[in-house]
């Protein structure tokens, strides 16, 4: 089974991966995103991208989850 590696706002909705680094991030971000769960290492589903740059809907853990495209720019995943 082969990995590929490559940015979050890459995949297509209904593809699972797994984070692998939080690039350039605000803390802030980084610190509230590991209080809901997401981080290095967890799988999240893409589920939808809204309209004109609005949000990317993830599911993490059973729970839906909407983060700016601008910083789901900055996550890393690996899709295997």
């Amino acid at each position: 089974m082969t990995t590929c590696r490559c940015c979050l706002l890459g995949l297509k909705p209904g593809t699972s991966c797994a984070i692998t680094q939080f690039g350039n991030m605000d803390p802030v971000l980084k610190r509230r995103l590991a209080d809901l769960g997401v981080r290095e290492g967890t799988r999240v589903v893409v589920k939808r991208y809204c309209l004109w740059g609005g949000p990317v809907t993830l599911e993490c853990a059973g729970q839906l989850l909407g983060i700016r495209q601008k910083e789901a720019a900055h996550i890393e995943v690996a899709v295997s």
